[in-house]
């Protein structure tokens, strides 16, 4: 990997399917990361911004389409680009959204092998691009299963599509992450259970590791402290339901785990630069999560 790179821990709960950002935003400011969910990312008038996907790092055009794969380490730089006004469309989807048995049908074939090379990380052409734009903005607008029929169709199209380029000479499936299973059932337990306190030693014995082994470990594998860890998780909550909610505030506080309005405004301005409430009022575009 080109430079460090940490977890994202993303919105997307294990019964939900998939969400869609529609953002129009001045800079780029999350780090180089990786998850498991796939990403299929637009982006129109970002023209000098930085791509940096695996060990490929590149300048983009002005339209921009990537389909990622998982854990394959990426982000976005605002770099040369002085541009304002860049839209971003970010649609994230669980990696078992599209189980084994469906893949193996002939029709969905090119869907396939496109997940196979997105290991890689794919650049569609920006004629591809420009092509999909109106059909990718209006995900955004679109209601449960008809998203799904919809998404099933642009992923066909842009599977058949010409001009596509791999990014990144290195496959993700052939690292192996350290720990990945126990990393898988630290995400899955913080996920039930963010709501509420989560001792240090309690989580220690989900992955059988003492309190010091297990710290030393999740730093390593997140960069993070566990605390921060286990607030980043709440706080990816409370921006969903800041936007798609009229919840009060402190009605989110204490819905995502926190014990009190102070701790909470303190970890959301460490994480996000801003106060949740100015997060509310300042976040232009969409968010849906199905």
């Amino acid at each position: 990997m080109i430079k460090d790179s940490h977890r994202e821990i993303t919105p997307l709960a294990p019964d939900d399917s998939f969400q869609v950002f529609d953002r129009v935003k001045d800079d780029f400011d999350f780090p180089i990361h990786f998850h498991p969910e796939y990403e299929l990312n637009f982006i129109s008038n970002g023209k000098g911004v930085r791509r940096i996907v695996g060990n490929s790092i590149e300048e983009i055009s002005e339209y921009e389409l990537v389909l990622l794969g998982p854990n394959i380490t990426h982000c976005w730089e605002l770099h040369n680009c002085k541009n304002s006004n860049i839209n971003e469309i970010t649609i994230q989807f669980h990696n078992d959204l599209f189980d084994e048995k469906m893949l193996s049908r002939r029709i969905f074939k090119p869907i396939k092998d496109m997940f196979e090379r997105s290991n890689y990380g794919i650049l569609f052409s920006e004629k591809t691009a420009f092509e999909m734009m109106d059909r990718i903005k209006a995900l955004a607008k679109i209601d449960s299963i008809d998203y799904f029929m919809e998404l099933i169709s642009i992923l066909q199209d842009l599977a058949t599509s010409r001009n596509q380029r791999i990014l990144s000479t290195y496959s993700t499936q052939n690292k192996n992450f350290e720990n990945s299973d126990k990393i898988k059932k630290v995400y899955l337990f913080i996920q039930e259970n963010f709501h509420r306190k989560i001792l240090l030693s309690e989580i220690s014995a989900v992955v059988n590791m003492s309190a010091v082994s297990f710290n030393r470990f999740i730093k390593k594998r997140t960069g993070k402290t566990f605390v921060d860890y286990i607030n980043d998780t709440r706080i990816s909550y409370a921006t969903r339901w800041l936007i798609e909610t009229d919840l009060s505030i402190s009605e989110i506080c204490f819905k995502c785990g926190f014990n009190n309005i102070a701790n909470f405004n303190r970890a959301f301005k460490k994480s996000k630069n801003t106060t949740p409430s100015e997060y509310r009022e300042k976040f232009e575009g969409i968010k849906r999560v199905l």
